[in-house]
């Protein structure tokens, strides 16, 4: 596993775009969009649509980040309720 970003194509709104990011965060990324059963394209607009001042390659990773420690706390959660 590479620890440099890959640059990755990207469609929004009907425009090409690119994203440079690891590859931990890329499969993650498609992961979740797997998850939900939406489009990588179509996830990555809802990002897009909700990022603040950041550039879409970090609003991605932050996203990803967000899903892993809701995943972790839910995992804590349900180890808390079976003791």
């Amino acid at each position: 596993m590479s620890g440099r970003p890959v640059k990755h194509s990207l469609t929004l709104r009907g425009h090409r775009t690119s994203v440079s990011l690891e590859d931990l965060f890329w499969r993650e990324f498609r992961r979740i969009a797997d998850e939900r059963d939406i489009a990588l394209n179509q996830l990555a607009a809802e990002i897009d649509a909700a990022r603040a001042d950041i550039g879409l390659a970090s609003a991605i990773r932050v996203f990803v980040l967000k899903d892993a420690l809701a995943r972790a706390d839910q995992g804590a959660r349900a180890r808390e309720t079976t003791l």
